[in-house]
């Protein structure tokens, strides 16, 4: 049987994803550092603490006392705040942009392509207790 603890935190970082999907979702990457970069502007801890799995991430891996898949899940999600914080400055700040860099953003995104954490994060989750 399924440990109840698993269900909750599964569930509870799936809400916070869905959350961190609903602000974040464009038709385009570039759409989605666009929404960022609205936040971003507004004030960086703000823009940060949007981010609500980074935070369920860190808590989750003192939890489980630093299981290999909680550091893997923390780790992911700290590769998408620097990468997101880094295309911010790369197209907003700095403004420079190489063409081929131009093209991948502005290329459309599949619509399942901002879901994916929903099927990459559980899995960890439940390992890691």
């Amino acid at each position: 049987m399924i440990n109840d603890a698993i269900v909750n935190y599964t569930i509870l970082f799936l809400l916070l994803e869905f959350y961190e999907v609903s602000w974040q979702k464009a038709p385009t990457i570039m759409g989605m550092v666009i929404k960022m970069h609205v936040q971003y502007i507004k004030n960086i801890f703000l823009f940060l603490l949007m981010q609500p799995t980074f935070y369920f991430a860190i808590g989750f891996v003192m939890i489980t006392d630093y299981a290999p898949s909680a550091m893997i899940l923390l780790f992911i999600k700290t590769v998408d705040i620097a990468t997101k914080i880094l295309l911010i400055e790369q197209v907003f700040i700095k403004k420079e942009l190489s063409q081929e860099m131009s093209q991948v953003l502005l290329a459309p995104i599949n619509s399942f392509l901002p879901y994916i954490g929903f099927i990459v994060y559980p899995p960890l989750i439940f390992l890691a207790i």
